[in-house]
């Protein structure tokens, strides 16, 4: 009998922050994209003397680490062949890992140097927005990892959902036989077969709402692959 495994397309656990709970990977790390364009330009106002954008801009940083954080975590979880693409994205010979750890560190710098009214702040913020191209090719270059683990993942979804709708049809198929055998045996029982007929009728109605339901099953199943 095909089992069915449960999605793991987002990561929740008891101590997720609210700013994460209930957000798939896809859409964590893309939003990692936009929070580190937010937080070049909140660097660049804060480092006009802007103090109301270097909190903001401490807050974001304060969002991006706790997000990248959870990727990784979440990844480390996802089953082997899943877990094996993101850390090969982040530290594969080519990974995207030192990227984003640099760009943090450099936001941090610049952040603190900014509070601290350190006269090298411009100079970092202005290293900073040098690494613009870099870091979001990046984070783009990880978020299009997690929409491959997520397709895959929903692809062998539907997969075992396809085998699960096929064993009930066939359990369905045995029934309608066990149903017609038994309506024929109550019909030759004649007044002694009524009870027994009303079960094997009772019997027919639920083959035939088990097939009517997956039929249905089957429509949303293509439905949901064709949309894939």
């Amino acid at each position: 009998m095909t089992t069915l495994a449960a999605p793991n397309t987002a990561f929740q656990r008891t101590d997720t922050p609210a700013h994460i709970a209930g957000l798939s990977l896809v859409n964590l790390a893309a939003r990692q994209r936009m929070l580190s364009q937010r937080m070049i330009l909140q660097t660049v106002l804060a480092a006009q003397g802007d103090g109301v954008r270097l909190q903001a801009a401490q807050r974001s940083l304060q969002i991006f680490t706790e997000s990248q954080r959870h990727l990784l975590d979440a990844g480390a979880h996802l089953e082997p062949a899943s877990a094996r693409q993101i850390n090969d994205t982040y530290q594969g010979p080519r990974g995207v890992g030192p990227v984003v750890q640099d760009f943090m560190q450099l936001v941090r710098s610049a952040l603190d140097q900014i509070e601290a009214a350190n006269p090298r702040a411009g100079a970092t913020t202005a290293e900073l927005v040098g690494h613009t191209d870099r870091i979001l090719e990046a984070l783009n270059t990880a978020t299009t990892a997690f929409d491959e683990v997520a397709k895959a993942r929903s692809d062998a979804m539907m997969k075992e959902l396809a085998g699960i709708v096929d064993d009930i049809q066939s359990v369905a198929k045995e029934a309608k036989v066990v149903s017609f055998n038994a309506q024929v045996i109550a019909a030759r029982a004649g007044q002694h077969g009524r009870e027994f007929a009303v079960v094997a009728n009772v019997l027919s109605d639920i083959t035939g709402e088990i097939d009517r339901l997956t039929r249905k099953a089957a429509v949303l199943a293509e439905r949901s692959r064709s949309n894939g």
